[in-house]
């Protein structure tokens, strides 16, 4: 799905996903990814049942300042576990569930509002 919107300058955007694939800012990533403002990089979560505390420490190190992170949680959306999300947010990380399209799309328009996201996002 090739996405398009823009981001204010020097803001990861996501381009397009499917396959196993995200394209942000020109690069492709094969697999899982979480976005941030200013970075992306590889995760290594491959389904929602695979999530823990220490999935979301590069979000949760107190180097990256979030309102928000959206998950993808692949084709459908489902919930985090009650205790690791009230674990995220003890951490201070609010947490809102999506499918990874939508996840994609709001993470897009959310940074070209200039605000503070990241994306979790689970390939498809």
């Amino acid at each position: 799905m090739e996405l398009t919107r823009q981001a204010p300058q020097g803001r990861e955007l996501i381009q397009s996903y499917a396959g196993g694939k995200f394209r942000v800012s020109d690069v492709i990533y094969q697999g899982s990814v979480i976005v941030t403002p200013k970075a992306t990089f590889a995760w290594s979560v491959t389904a929602l049942a695979d999530l823990t505390l220490e999935s979301f420490a590069p979000l949760t190190s107190g180097d990256i300042k979030l309102d928000v992170c959206l998950l993808g949680c692949g084709a459908k959306m489902d919930r985090l576990p009650p205790d690791l999300r009230k674990a995220l947010k003890e951490k201070g990380l609010t947490v809102e569930s999506m499918d990874t399209g939508a996840a994609c799309r709001t993470y897009n328009m959310l940074i070209s509002e200039n605000r503070a996201v990241a994306a979790a996002l689970i390939a498809l």
